[in-house]
C-alpha cells in the first residue's frame, strides 16, 4: 500500500512544452529545487492529458502556446476533474493572464524562466497544497496584472477602487485611507462588466458605469440636489453615483 503523501514531499511533477530546449532549461533549474521532482515531459497537450492520467502528478509547469491542443485547452479538461493536478502556466506571453487566472492556475510565469521568478511560483504550488479547492466559492480571490517585465499577482482584498478604461479597467490598490499607499494602480485588459460579475457582491458594488467600489471604502452617501448622490471616499474624495446604480447603493445604507 502506498504511504500517504506528506506536505514535506517534493511536488511530483510534470513539464510540458513543444520546444526541447524550454524543457531542458526548466528540467537545469528544477534539477536545483529539492521541493519538486520532475516525473516526466510532454511536447504536447494531448500526450501531456495521457501523461497526468497515468502519472498522476501534483503539478504542471505548462506552456500556453502548443499546436492543436494548447495549454488553455489542457488547463479546461484539468478543471473539469476532481483532484487534478496544480498548474503553472509558462509562456513568452503576458496576454492570457485573464484566462489564466479564470482557470485557477497557481501562478503565470514568463519566458525565458528565472530560476527565482520560477522558485516562487513553487512555493506558491506547495502552500496550496492540501487546501480543498474552493468549489462553494464563485468570486473572484487574486488578479494577475502585468507590470514592467513580469505579472503581478494581487489579492481582491487590496483592492479599493476599480475605473473602467475602455477596454481595460484600472485597479486602485492598498490602503484606501492612507493617500501614499492608495497611489498604487494597475491596468488589466478585462471589460468592467466582465470583472463586476467575479466579484463578490458583498464585497463590492458598482456605482457608476465606470466605477466599482469596496464597500468598506465608502465613508458615507451625500445628496447634492435635484435627484443627485455622491459617495464620499475614505480619502475625502467624492464620487458622483450613476442614476442607474443609486437604487442599489442607497440600499446599501438602508434607504
Amino acid at each position: 500500500m502506498a504511504e500517504a503523501e506528506s506536505a514535506s514531499d517534493p511536488l511530483r511533477t510534470l513539464i510540458v512544452d513543444d520546444e526541447p530546449l524550454a524543457v531542458e532549461r526548466i528540467q537545469v533549474i528544477c534539477a536545483e529545487m529539492p521541493s519538486i521532482r520532475v516525473v516526466g515531459t510532454a511536447s504536447d497537450g494531448a500526450a501531456a492529458l495521457r501523461l497526468i492520467e497515468k502519472l498522476a502528478p501534483d503539478l504542471v509547469l505548462l506552456d500556453m502556446t502548443m499546436p492543436e491542443l494548447d495549454g488553455l485547452g489542457v488547463a479546461r479538461r484539468l478543471s473539469e476533474n476532481e483532484g487534478a493536478p496544480a498548474v503553472i502556466f509558462v509562456t513568452a506571453h503576458d496576454h492570457f493572464a485573464v484566462e489564466a487566472f479564470d482557470l485557477e492556475a497557481v501562478d503565470y510565469v514568463l519566458k525565458p524562466v528565472a530560476p527565482d521568478r520560477l522558485e516562487r511560483a513553487i512555493e506558491r504550488a506547495l502552500a496550496r497544497r492540501g487546501e480543498r479547492k474552493a468549489s462553494a466559492s464563485q468570486w473572484l480571490e487574486e488578479l494577475w496584472v502585468p507590470h514592467r517585465s513580469e505579472l503581478l499577482r494581487i489579492a481582491v482584498s487590496q483592492v479599493h477602487r476599480i475605473d473602467a478604461e475602455r477596454d481595460y479597467v484600472r485597479l486602485h490598490v492598498g490602503d484606501a485611507s492612507d493617500e501614499e499607499d492608495a497611489g498604487r494602480s494597475y491596468l488589466l485588459l478585462q471589460t468592467i462588466a466582465g470583472l463586476e460579475e467575479r466579484l463578490d457582491p458583498a464585497e463590492f458594488i458598482r456605482i457608476h458605469r465606470s466605477t466599482i467600489l469596496r464597500r468598506d471604502n465608502i465613508r458615507g452617501l451625500r445628496h447634492d440636489g435635484l435627484g443627485v448622490w455622491s459617495a464620499e471616499l475614505q480619502n475625502g474624495d467624492a464620487l458622483r453615483i450613476g442614476r442607474t446604480y443609486l437604487a442599489k447603493v442607497k440600499a446599501m445604507a438602508g434607504r
